[in-house]
Order: structure tokens, then C-alpha cells, then sequence
């Protein structure tokens, strides 16, 4: 048994997120999380909101509630949706915690003493308009690389090039859309990245294993143009951490905070305490997972993010993490997504495009998306969700395979022998043959999954699924019932034992339906069965089952239209 620590990219708290966000982060994650936990390793699954910065504040502002409120209150509607898609999270904090702020705070002390925060004076955009300094994601221009209409003063968002406000070619601020900037001198602390510009190329170097997408966007923030940029890492906003150097006041920082992306991936770390507190245990049982010299030597640790988050979890974090000083976990293995396109155009948070969370889970239930999300996973390139190839997924892949499988097999079974498993019959060539194949088959399976490959994975499962229907319909137990009823005993025995095992691989695709499958089997053994011809025996002659509603139900032609068209227009 091994021990896995899993942190999905942290969702921020201004509204609820698209199923182009769920497929970046949190549902690979969880999926992962799933499996490492059925193959009986030890798992730490951590997420939290993001709930700092001017987003939070204008989100709170819009709907007409003290920021703290509104986090509070939108923290609850995230989780509710996190839990309505089985996310397995251990916690879903708040970066908005005490732990966050103390530890932020610490950090900050800690990359004070190393001489790693420079403090500077420097000119940034006023917006006459808004009575306020703009943080650099709210003014927006278009990008002098790419040409792109819609790109942030921190990072173009089209082609991730990271940039100033005055990089960008006609300004203007995101909160008022007013061009009456002006630049003001104030000062903020920097992280001073490019003194770890070699120490973080040779950490990168060594992570041979890396998907190129991760390690290709890493190394052109290190390399391109002037190379590693110093970072700011504070704010003129009223919302967020005060800075401080650990507990003491930082002269001249009074009223400003820590930029969201300096606190936001600390909040990794501070969510385990959250768990500890939440959960009754100790400092040190959350420690074991963070610290080495605590015991987190021995902890493999991965991530989840879309490609945008990328820059900032193998170069800004690392350095804060590296440039303390103190023995904290490094991440090993970053799992990085291209984008979920909706439609033939982008989903959109902002702009309401797409289909959300909430609107997902009222149509259909959570398995039926988990199951297309991550068969169609965006890893090698962008995917795109379309309404048509939606429909066929889930009819031929969950309905006309897992669904009949399971419901051809107990109804068969309660038909001619009753609800419970039959027996007489010894298994011949051709279970042998099956055995054979499925345990190729699993192993391919297992394979996929250690490495994280989501889609091939996928597509394993699904054959193993095949496999199921393709010995069925060769044994053909309804007609062997008529001439040898021993052997189609044999044959429906094994099958409904195939449930189990189906049951038991699936689950970390679709939970849901995984314990329904079990249920119907009456059994609570979900262990992982790495000796298919044991596991194909572990329900044994006589044990109760019953015949389950229907898996999936298809989706009609007429569903599908008026979901496209319902969902064409842009979410108020």
C-alpha cells in the first residue's frame, strides 16, 4: 500500500463552474483518487475554493452581500454540486481559512528571511471610474502576441502568454469598461522567482515523466523572452490576507493583501489542516502528508489543473515552497488538461456559455456526465462537447452495453432459476477463454489508470464491458437452458458475478451506478479483483440478488434537441 496525496486546481468562488472546469480539475482528480483507493492505497483527496480577489469582490458587490457572505454562502452551493457529482473529496476547504492566512503569512516571513521579497514602487493602472487601483486580471485589452480582444493584464487566456497592463493595446477596466486609466506609483512586494530560475529548470528537468503539455508551458514562462519573471505578490484590495512577515505587521503594507495566486495554492496545504480540525485529529496527522521531515518522505504527490493553471503550479508555488527553506512536499506528478470546448465555441464562465453544473444535474444524473466528461477527456489537445455525440455515448456505452448486459443477465436469471445464484455446471473453454481475456484486458486497464491516461483508460473499461456481452451472446444461455440447464446455470453464475467485478472497476467512473450494481448483487465486497478466475466466484450458489431498475436510460431524439436548443443561448 502506497500513499497518495491528490489536489485538484481550486475552483473559484464567483459562481458556479461549467463542465469544462469540472473536466480540468476536479473529476480526473476524483477519478484517480477513486481507483488508488479500490486498489487499497492510503489517499489524501483535497480541494477548497479560491475566494480572494477582486473577482470575489465584484461577484459579492453584483449580488448585493458583504463579501464574506457571499463566500460563505456560494463555499455551500460549490460543495453541494462538488457532492451531487460524487467528488470523493477527504476536504473541500477555503482559502479564506484560518490555516490559509497563517500559513500564507508564514511563508511570506519565511521568503522575507531568505531575501526572496523585494519590495518595490511601481506604477499601476487607476481607474478614475471606479475610485480604485485595478489588479491586472481586471483590465482587459487585447493581446500584443496573439491579437486576442478579450486578454487580462496578468496572462492572455487565449495563448497563456503572460503580460502587464501596459502590454495591452487599448485598455480598459473589467469592472466599468471605462478607458479613463491613469498610472499611479504604490507599493508591493515581489517574489523574487528569478533567483530560482535555475534551482526550478533543473526540479522541471527531473521530471522525466511529466505530459509534454505540463513541461512545455513550464519551460517557456522559464525561457522565453527575458526568462522567469519576478512576481507581485501583494494588492491594494480590501478583501484577502493581510500581509504580514508570519505574525508580525510588514511596515508600509499596511491595508493591502497577498495576491490571490500567492495564497491560493498554500491553501493546498492549509486544507489538510482544515481537515485535521474538522475531523478531530492532530497537527501532526496532517503534517505526515506535507512535511518530509514529518513524515511525507514517502508520499507521492499529483496534481490536477487545466493548462492555464500550469505556470503557476510548477513555477510561482514551487518557488514560494522551494524558497522557504523548510521541508515541505513538492509535487511529483502534475496532470495538466487542454480545454472542453462547447458547441463549436468555448465554454464560458463569464460569458454564460455552456452547459453548468447545476443545469447538468438537473437534466441527467451525475454518472451520465462523469462517464462522457472523461471518456472525452481533453488530454493530448482540445475536445468539444457536442449534443449529438453526448447522446450516442451515453445510448451505445452505458445503456446498450454496461446497462443491457446487467439487466439481460438478472432478468434471465430471476426468469428460470429465481433471484438467487444458480447452481450446477462447470465452466469450459469458453469461460477459460473469457477468463483470459478479461484479464488482459484488466491489466491494460490498470495500466492506463496508474499513468493516469483518462480516455484510454475509458476506452479499456468499455471493453472489458464488451467482452461481458460478447460472451453472452456467444453462450447464449437462454438457448442452452432448453437442452442443458446445468450449463446455462454455470454460465448465468458467472455472469452475474461479472456484474460485481463491472461493478467494482466502474466505480471510479460511475459511482453512482457501480453501488446500485452492488446493491442489486447484495453484496458489500468491493475488493479489486486482480485473480479474475477467484473473483468470478465470489458470489456463491444460493446468494440473494435482485433485478435493479434500469441503469441508464437512453436519451431520445427529442431530449437531445431541446436540450441544444435550451442551452444555446447564455446562462443569466
Amino acid at each position: 500500500m502506497a500513499r497518495h496525496l491528490i489536489t485538484s486546481a481550486i475552483p473559484y468562488i464567483n459562481g458556479i463552474k461549467h463542465l469544462g472546469n469540472l473536466v480540468g480539475s476536479q473529476l480526473p482528480a476524483d477519478l484517480y483518487a477513486r481507483y488508488l483507493r479500490g486498489r487499497g492505497h492510503e489517499v489524501m483527496f483535497l480541494c477548497a475554493t479560491d475566494e480572494h480577489g477582486t473577482p470575489a469582490e465584484l461577484a459579492a458587490a453584483k449580488a448585493g452581500k458583504p463579501v464574506a457572505d457571499y463566500c460563505a454562502e456560494m463555499w455551500q452551493v460549490q460543495k453541494q454540486l462538488s457532492d451531487g457529482f460524487g467528488l470523493s473529496f477527504d476536504h473541500f476547504g477555503r482559502s479564506s481559512s484560518p490555516q490559509n492566512t497563517a500559513l500564507t503569512q508564514h511563508f511570506a516571513g519565511k521568503l522575507h528571511e531568505a531575501g526572496l521579497i523585494e519590495e518595490v514602487t511601481e506604477k499601476q493602472v487607476y481607474s478614475n471610474a471606479d475610485g480604485r487601483f485595478l489588479p491586472d486580471r481586471y483590465i482587459e485589452g487585447t493581446c500584443p502576441n496573439c491579437g486576442y480582444d478579450k486578454a487580462r493584464g496578468d496572462q492572455c487566456e487565449n495563448c497563456t502568454k503572460q503580460l502587464d497592463p501596459t502590454d495591452l493595446i487599448d485598455p480598459r477596466s473589467a469592472i466599468s469598461g471605462s478607458t479613463d486609466l491613469e498610472v499611479r506609483e504604490t507599493k508591493h512586494l515581489y517574489l523574487r522567482q528569478s533567483q530560482m530560475r535555475d534551482r526550478l529548470g533543473d526540479w522541471i528537468d527531473s521530471k522525466t515523466d511529466w505530459p509534454i503539455l505540463t513541461t512545455s508551458i513550464a519551460k517557456k514562462w522559464l525561457n522565453d523572452g527575458d526568462g522567469l519573471r519576478d512576481r507581485g505578490i501583494t494588492r491594494d484590495l480590501d478583501w484577502g490576507i493581510p500581509v504580514k512577515r508570519g505574525s508580525e505587521d510588514w511596515p508600509g503594507m499596511e491595508g493591502k493583501v497577498f495576491y490571490v495566486w500567492f495564497d491560493a495554492p498554500i491553501e493546498y496545504i492549509a486544507c489538510a489542516g482544515e481537515w485535521a480540525e474538522a475531523t478531530g485529529r492532530t497537527e501532526a496527522d496532517w503534517q505526515r502528508w506535507w512535511r518530509t521531515d514529518k513524515g511525507a518522505d514517502d508520499v507521492r504527490y499529483t496534481q490536477f489543473m487545466g493548462k492555464d493553471n500550469v505556470p503557476f503550479h510548477t513555477l510561482s508555488f514551487p518557488a514560494t515552497i522551494l524558497g522557504s527553506g523548510e521541508p515541505w512536499k513538492l509535487v511529483d506528478y502534475i496532470k495538466s488538461f487542454n480545454y472542453l470546448n462547447y458547441d463549436g465555441g468555448q465554454f464560458s464562465t463569464s460569458q454564460g456559455r455552456g452547459v453548468f453544473m447545476d443545469q447538468a444535474l438537473d437534466i441527467l444524473p451525475a454518472d451520465y456526465w462523469r462517464w462522457w466528461l472523461l471518456s472525452h477527456a481533453p488530454e493530448t489537445s482540445d475536445a468539444e462537447f457536442t449534443w449529438e455525440n453526448f447522446q450516442a455515448s451515453v445510448n451505445k456505452d452505458l445503456a446498450d452495453v454496461l446497462g443491457n448486459f446487467v439487466s439481460r443477465v438478472t432478468k434471465f436469471c430471476r426468469s428460470k432459476f429465481g433471484e438467487e445464484v444458480p447452481a450446477g455446471g462447470t465452466m469450459g473453454d469458453r469461460e477459460t477463454a473469457l477468463v483470459e481475456e478479461l484479464t488482459t484486458k484488466l491489466r491494460a486497464y490498470e495500466g492506463h489508470m496508474d499513468a493516469i491516461e483518462v480516455r484510454k483508460a475509458a476506452a479499456a473499461l468499455r471493453s472489458i464491458w464488451v467482452a461481458g456481452n460478447e460472451y453472452l451472446q456467444d453462450a447464449a444461455p437462454w438457448a442452452t437452458f432448453k437442452e442443458d440447464p446445468e450449463t446455462a446455470a454455470m454460465q448465468i453464475r458467472l455472469a452475474l458475478n461479472l456484474i460485481r467485478v463491472y461493478a467494482v472497476l466502474s466505480a471510479p467512473f460511475i459511482p453512482d451506478a457501480s453501488a446500485r450494481m452492488l446493491s442489486s448483487m447484495n453484496t458489500m465486497e468491493t475488493g479489486w479483483p486482480s485473480d479474475l478466475q477467484s473473483a468470478l466466484a465470489a458470489l456463491p450458489d444460493g446468494h440473494a440478488f435482485t433485478v435493479p431498475d434500469v441503469l441508464f436510460a437512453k436519451i431520445t431524439d427529442d431530449q437531445r434537441e431541446d436540450w441544444a436548443t435550451r442551452f444555446a443561448g447564455t446562462r443569466s
